[in-house]
């Protein structure tokens, strides 16, 4: 087994690099550079982070002896020495858990976000026993990858979590009990984990992954069953009081609209999540809906005029919510997350007007994630690294 780490990791690239920053820092630095970049000698390592040569082989050495790190091939000069690559140890693993009411996707990826393997747990109808199979199911891909060492196991859950207590607090579209899932999967595989709302985990994940440069303030947008917020600010994660900031998904758009989640009626979610998009196609049509969210996006990529109107209608009051964010939080970007960015082509446009409709200032970027689901398995690993965002 590896030894563990001595230190979390942090990469809000609001740090640099200089003989007067602190050594974590730049052992930070020095991680992200090989994740980012590799595979990468140390020589160029010196080069982009502007540290000495020898501070840079003595952090490395510390991240090989801790098996973060491994040297692999070597390069060829004109002349001198054939210096060494440097990439991450792709042994080292960490399981990712992304929850929705109904099933979970549970999956093995490698510290640079690379799903190894994944299963999908369809959930039991009783919702007491909703948890046996998901650690069944972690228990099973651990069996099967026996030859890599977990460092942990992140979770992105559709509610929230509150950051002190560390169990889930709300979650208004999941009918069984979550509070106890992070104490029973720490027992059942002894594995540390970590938690957050899957918009706060992709907004760590963006930062991670290098999609956005840490230096600007973001907000992504999940939109899924319901629609989920997480915003990213000065450098870390905005929570509020008991990790309940970012829920503009229960925000009244409509008065006396359909029912929420929550209790109330005409939320941002109830008009603009994928449950809306089904409605609104079923209005349209006079014909039920097709099963899931996917297959609904799929009609409307084939043609189906009526799939089509209902994604823009949900399209419609998604931007319009993007909107009220833009107006009171002002970010430098906005990045939608969810199976809606695979018809972005036919949708974006239409929720970029909304957005920039009656804008009082320049409005932010607005970009989608285009890995669908992938974005928030992957964005486990920034939930049980980067420690020292939260």
């Amino acid at each position: 087994m590896p030894t563990p780490p001595t230190h979390p990791f942090t990469f809000t690239r609001k740090q640099s690099a200089s003989n007067k920053t602190p050594r974590q820092i730049n052992r930070n630095l020095v991680f992200n550079l090989i994740r980012t970049r590799q595979p990468i000698s140390r020589a160029d390592l010196a080069r982009i982070s502007g540290l000495q040569r020898s501070t840079i082989s003595l952090i490395v050495e510390d991240l090989i002896r801790e098996r973060w790190v491994l040297e692999g091939s070597t390069g060829r000069l004109p002349r001198g020495r054939r210096p060494t690559f440097l990439e991450l140890n792709h042994q080292r693993a960490v399981i990712a858990l992304d929850i929705h009411p109904s099933q979970t996707t549970v999956a093995v990826t490698d510290l640079g976000g690379k799903i190894v393997a994944q299963n999908v747990v369809n959930l039991p109808g009783d919702p007491n026993k909703a948890i046996a199979p998901i650690v069944a199911a972690i228990r099973k891909l651990m069996t099967d990858h026996a030859d890599k060492s977990f460092d942990g196991i992140g979770i992105s859950l559709p509610g929230r979590a509150d950051p002190k207590q560390k169990k889930p607090i709300f979650a208004p579209n999941v009918n069984w009990p979550m509070q106890s899932i992070q104490s029973k999967i720490h027992r059942a595989t002894g594995l540390r984990v970590e938690m957050d709302n899957v918009a706060n985990a992709c907004a760590l994940s963006e930062v991670w992954f290098g999609d956005s440069d840490g230096l600007n303030d973001l907000v992504v947008v999940n939109v899924s069953e319901g629609i989920g917020t997480g915003i990213f600010s000065n450098g870390r994660l905005l929570r509020g009081a008991n990790g309940m900031a970012g829920e503009f998904g229960h925000v009244e758009m409509e008065h006396d609209g359909y029912v929420c989640g929550c209790g109330g009626r005409g939320c941002w979610e109830t008009v603009a999540s994928n449950r809306a998009g089904l409605r609104y196609y079923e209005e349209l049509s006079g014909r039920t809906a097709p099963s899931n969210f996917s297959a609904l996006v799929k009609m409307a990529q084939a043609g189906d005029t009526q799939a089509i109107r209902a994604l823009e209608k949900m399209s419609s009051f998604l931007g319009r919510g993007l909107r009220m964010i833009a107006s009171a939080l002002a970010p430098s970007e906005i990045i939608i997350v969810g199976d809606i960015t695979s018809a972005w082509h036919l949708l974006g446009p239409k929720i970029e007007a909304e957005l920039k409709q009656n804008a009082f200032s320049t409005a932010p970027r607005l970009r989608p994630a285009f890995e669908g689901n992938t974005a928030r398995l992957r964005s486990a690993v920034a939930l049980v690294m980067n420690q020292g965002l939260n």
